[in-house]
């Protein structure tokens, strides 16, 4: 059994964040001490670790916990478990196509930008 800043360090995930998936039902209630500490088991600091990993990838929360459900079942289908990793890949290649747009328009409007002039057209532009 760990507390609660154990169960942290070994997961990865910040206390609040423990506190915060108790309160939502993410992870079930860690057992209590007799003065009330939170004491974790090797099993929940697992889980604690793999849904920090899905996080990581940028999964939403309900789908690591999908996730996680399904990777404690003994006939799990991987077909599902990688619909959830191309639809969350596809996610990010539009975030990826976002930021290089972003990136483009301030490189257009930064090179505009005349050092020590008075009148900035990046300004003007964002203006208009």
């Amino acid at each position: 059994m760990h507390a609660i800043g154990e169960a942290s360090r070994r997961s990865g995930v910040p206390i609040e964040t423990i506190r915060y998936y108790e309160r939502e039902g993410v992870i079930a209630k860690a057992e209590r001490t007799a003065s009330g500490r939170r004491v974790y088991t090797e099993a929940a600091v697992a889980e604690l670790r793999f849904i920090r990993r899905c996080r990581d990838l940028g999964f939403p929360l309900p789908i690591a916990c999908k996730l996680y459900a399904l990777s404690s079942e003994e006939t799990a289908d991987c077909s599902e478990v990688r619909d959830f990793g191309l639809s969350q890949l596809d996610e990010v290649n539009s975030k990826i196509s976002e930021l290089q747009e972003l990136a483009s328009a301030l490189e257009e409007l930064t090179a505009n930008c005349a050092e020590g002039s008075t009148k900035c057209p990046m300004l003007d532009r964002l203006r208009s």
